[in-house]
């Protein structure tokens, strides 16, 4: 309330203050006040004079005078600020140190201990007294001492053991009817008149797949293992699928190729999978044994593997995106046959820079002495071609 009061009576003081400034001080008003005089005559300026001496000052001196008076009514009610000084602080007192005192522990009834492996140091068994051995008694001999002496070495040559073919796993029973005997003749002779002697010295094991979609011999793999004389025996044939010699569109919406080139082969040692599924095709592929060849820059995809699902059932004809398909016993025993026994030493396929493509026609890579350029591989050999045991000179006649 007060406060409200103050700001009413500064107020008017300022306004009526402000007036009085004006008609007192202001130079152009007086000069005005003068002009009046002489213009409205001598009346008007005696009543400008006196209002300005009966009511502007003495208003102007009771302004501040009554506003002393209000400042000092406003903040008389507050009391003083008391200075209080703060008191010394007191001497920290160091108590001395004593030890503390042991605290009486409750008593626990202990467990019994847990029963640990200890380690026993075997203690040597007191020196018995020398005694008198008596007559019917044996005296232990001491140990005899080892025989120093150097083994004679004999220098005789030894022979030489002969090389040792792997044991070949006995075949699992057959799906599909197999060639005739003669026809067994046929093939294995086949086979040799199209290796070259680089090949059947430098590789142990044969495939032999006949790609044709008809015949005595087609659609199936023959397997042939190298005899220390350099015979060739046939292990195994089975029934195989191969490509579907078409053009098409694979699962991943491309355009791919489903054809198996014919040719000659090297398993990759990099790429053999117990487990594996096709990227394009989007199909199992197990039992993997991919071919090391490069086309045009590219590693290819093909490779000989097990069959599965309802595939199992299309051996014996063209069936596969271009792989070379068998059965799952049949590619699993392969497998585990190549990877076990026939790692070595290998002769590198011939290889064209200007295409990016390796040879696939048997050619091979030798240096600028002639000498065979050799890799770590497998001694396997590949050789598909499109050819079903058909007798042209038989069905001449």
């Amino acid at each position: 309330m007060l406060v409200r009061q103050l700001s009413a009576f500064y107020l008017l003081s300022a306004s009526v203050f402000t007036i009085g400034i004006v008609l007192s001080q202001h130079p152009t008003l007086n000069q005005a006040a003068k002009d009046t005089t002489h213009a409205i005559g001598h009346a008007t300026a005696v009543t400008a004079v006196a209002l300005n001496d009966h009511v502007v000052q003495p208003g102007w001196r009771w302004t501040k005078s009554e506003a002393g008076d209000l400042y000092d009514r406003a903040f008389s009610h507050r009391e003083p600020v008391r200075m209080v000084a703060k008191p010394a602080p007191k001497p920290v007192q160091v108590a001395k140190h004593e030890p503390p005192k042991a605290k009486p522990q409750p008593k626990v009834a202990t467990a019994a201990p847990a029963l640990r492996p200890q380690i026993v140091e075997p203690q040597l068994a007191p020196k018995p007294e020398a005694a008198t051995p008596q007559p019917d008694q044996q005296v232990a001999s001491a140990a005899p001492k080892p025989d120093l002496t150097p083994p004679k070495i004999s220098l005789a040559p030894q022979a030489q053991a002969p090389i040792a073919v792997p044991a070949m796993p006995p075949a699992p029973a057959a799906s599909a009817p197999a060639p005739s005997p003669a026809e067994l003749v046929r093939v294995t002779q086949r086979l040799k008149d199209s290796l070259t002697s680089e090949m059947l010295q430098h590789f142990e094991l044969f495939l032999y797949v006949s790609k044709a979609d008809h015949g005595p011999w087609a659609q199936r793999m023959y397997v042939f293992q190298k005899q220390p004389s350099g015979d060739l025996k046939l292990a195994y044939n089975w029934p195989v699928s191969t490509g579907r010699e078409l053009v098409e569109f694979a699962p991943n919406g491309s355009k791919q190729p489903s054809f198996t080139p014919a040719g000659y082969y090297q398993i990759d040692p990099e790429r053999m999978y117990t487990h594996y599924t096709s990227g394009q095709w989007h199909q199992p592929m197990p039992f993997a044994m991919f071919f090391n060849w490069e086309n045009h820059g590219f590693q290819t995809g093909l490779a000989i593997h097990a069959a599965s699902g309802e595939d199992i059932s299309l051996l014996g004809q063209r069936s596969s995106a271009g792989c070379v398909r068998l059965a799952p016993e049949n590619a699993r025993l392969l497998f585990g046959l190549i990877r076990e026994n026939y790692k070595g030493l290998v002769p590198k396929f011939a290889y064209d820079k200007r295409t990016a493509t390796m040879a696939n026609d048997g050619m091979m890579l030798h240096d600028t002495a002639g000498n065979l350029e050799m890799t770590k591989g497998y001694k396997v050999l590949v050789f598909i071609e499109n050819y079903g045991g058909e007798n042209v000179v038989a069905a001449l006649f």
